[in-house]
């Protein structure tokens, strides 16, 4: 049972959390836009798609993986009315919420704002924390152990499902604060065939980088390959999850209507470089 200084302490790393990974779509005038003109059904998606993310994060990369599935759907739905909550306090303070629109308006506005907020809540309250006063001993001692190598760590190791999933995530908060700019739009556009080829090199040649060669935090602990073969099958994976994730976005803000098919394809490169970057570093940093 998680005392009242805890808790409190938690719903403040969520809000931080939910605000720092979601600012800037708070400020993006497309996506108010959008949420006036969102179909009911796309709401409805966008939400039950956020909330399994949360409870993908939460069973995977959570603040207590030893929790059932009751406790990580309860801290999922908390953390998506905390999202709701923060989304509409700020869209209501910068002035986009106000009596001279319909209801229907503000509830299209406050849901697509409050879903990236409500996956900054979640990472937040994981990860921004630190140790409480009574694990300070315990964690100074388990540090020691680790200090000369991370294949002294005892702890529970994520599967690689349930990296995808954090990866997922990751991809979501990077991607879903461009995916609304018209630059997507304009970019794929312009773009030739062959930038689009170079743009998905880059955006796998990033990821390894950060995964397998640049010893970022957790990289050791995360991320093990024993051949260059392992290299290429989890960046071909996690940027399958970037792509997947990157698609689904644009989608939902309409950038896919009326676009031939190598529009889609065009849009979703370019917005998979800030999602596979935004996947490669939840794999390391979100757990």
């Amino acid at each position: 049972m998680r005392s009242v200084n805890k808790s409190l302490k938690e719903y403040i790393r969520g809000v931080a959390g939910g605000l720092l990974f979601s600012l800037p779509l708070l400020y993006t005038m497309e996506v108010w836009r959008m949420g006036v003109v969102a179909h009911p059904w796309r709401l409805v998606i966008y939400m039950l798609a956020t909330f399994v993310l949360l409870l993908g994060y939460n069973f995977f990369g959570g603040l207590r993986r030893d929790a059932n599935f009751a406790e990580v759907a309860i801290d999922s739905v908390e953390e998506m009315g905390l999202g709701l909550l923060l989304a509409v306090v700020a869209l209501w303070l910068l002035g986009r919420i106000t009596f001279d629109i319909t209801p229907g308006e503000i509830a299209g506005i406050t849901i697509i704002e409050a879903m990236t907020v409500a996956i900054g809540v979640s990472v937040g309250t994981a990860q921004l924390g630190g140790e409480d006063d009574d694990d300070k001993g315990e964690g100074a001692n388990e540090s020691n152990g680790r200090r000369d190598g991370d294949a002294q760590d005892t702890g529970e190791k994520t599967t690689f499902g349930g990296q995808m999933v954090i990866a997922a995530c990751g991809a979501a908060l990077f991607a879903a604060n461009v995916a609304p700019t018209e630059e997507i739009v304009l970019i794929a556009a312009q773009i030739s065939v062959w930038r689009i080829l170079a743009l998905a090199l880059l955006s796998l040649a990033l990821g390894a980088l950060i995964l397998y060669y640049s010893d970022f935090m957790g990289a050791h602990k995360f991320v093990h390959f024993d051949a260059h073969h392992d290299v290429l099958v989890g960046m071909a994976v996690t940027y399958a999850v970037a792509l997947a994730v990157s698609a689904s976005i644009l989608w939902f803000f309409g950038r896919f209507d009326g676009q031939p098919l190598i529009g889609c394809l065009a849009q979703t490169v370019v917005l998979g470089v800030a999602a596979m970057m935004g996947a490669a570093a939840g794999r390391l940093l979100l757990q």
